[in-house]
């Protein structure tokens, strides 16, 4: 087993609350086991730049509260190239560095899983996006802050929708997947959700919508995914406008703003989970892999597998409860 005396820390892709929590564990984990430790900033980026710096204790101290990453994250297209790879492991050799611990989505993944086999440099991922996308994992750092973060915009959306006998349709984020739009649904009493991974035909909401105008609901709420395939909030309030005009029809696309803000309990003890078991695995000879969490009990998924694992499902019980409950 390779002898570990420094581990290299990163964070890649879109930012998630929680990676603050993640990166302080990592690195307090691994000086408590004697290790020394290296940031990298701006992810794949900061390898190939050599943008690289001694952390301590206090260099992560009062960070755990914090959104977006200490880290900084960039997208990096020179690192899918074998030159770029050739030159990031050139700067992380002479940096010192035995192993990595990356933290981000399927993309950063799929570099770690690369470049560790390249160079045979141990690595340990770490899931941090609020899509809650990836295999190997119930749920991911940034996930519950995100939902919440829906769920309070519903609320205060569903006042104004009130007073004015209004339907508003509501844009979150999901390109690929519907868990945000689902559960946060479900969990803002939504009239109706709109997932990617659902045909949802626009005949088929407005039948749903004027049922519920028959029982003189004063407002209501209609929850669309970024990547539901009527092409987003915009197009399909549009479409039901032209068809169905009993409310009065608003927009509100979300945003970024579900990335942002202080990340919930529930992250942050994920993602010190996470951070702790990230090195401890790496320290016991485990590489390739991603840290996860079945139930209470953290596990690891080999990379291969978890990135070949593409069709992730969705809680089909969930999206039968969001039906009833509309009701």
């Amino acid at each position: 087993m390779r002898k570990i005396t420094r581990v290299g820390v990163f964070t890649s892709g879109g930012d998630a609350p929680g990676m603050n929590a993640a990166i302080r564990a990592v690195v307090r984990t691994a000086l408590y086991n004697d290790k020394k430790v290296t940031g990298i900033y701006h992810g794949y980026q900061g390898m190939i730049d050599n943008t690289m710096f001694d952390m301590d204790s206090r260099t992560v101290s009062s960070i755990i509260q914090m959104g977006g990453t200490v880290l900084k994250t960039a997208r990096c297209m020179e690192f899918k190239t074998p030159e770029g790879r050739a030159k990031a492991y050139e700067n992380v050799r002479t940096a010192g560095i035995d192993a990595l611990v990356a933290i981000g989505g399927d993309g950063t993944f799929t570099g770690a899983e690369i470049f560790s086999r390249e160079f045979d440099i141990p690595v340990m991922c770490i899931p941090g996006t609020i899509d809650n996308d990836l295999n190997g994992t119930d749920l991911t750092i940034g996930y519950d802050t995100a939902n919440n973060t829906v769920i309070e915009a519903i609320d205060k959306i569903r006042d104004t929708a009130a007073s004015h006998n209004r339907l508003f349709f509501i844009e979150v984020m999901g390109r690929d997947s519907g868990c945000i739009a689902l559960n946060a649904g479900v969990a803002g009493g939504a009239e109706a959700i709109l997932l990617p991974e659902k045909d949802t035909a626009i005949d088929e909401l407005i039948e749903m919508l004027a049922h519920a105008a028959d029982r003189k609901k004063s407002s209501m709420i209609v929850i669309v995914a970024e990547g539901d395939k009527n092409g987003g909030a915009n197009n399909v309030a549009k479409r039901v406008h032209e068809k169905f005009g009993y409310y009065d029809t608003k927009v509100s696309i979300l945003g970024h703003l579900q990335r942002g803000g202080a990340p919930s309990s529930a992250d942050r003890v994920l993602a010190t989970r996470m951070g702790y078991s990230a090195v401890n695995e790496l320290l016991k000879g485990n590489t390739r892999a991603t840290i996860g969490i079945r139930g209470s009990e953290m596990v690891t998924t080999p990379l291969e597998e978890a990135l070949s694992k593409k069709e992730l499902k969705l809680n089909e019980d969930l999206v039968e409860i969001a039906k009833i409950m509309a009701l």
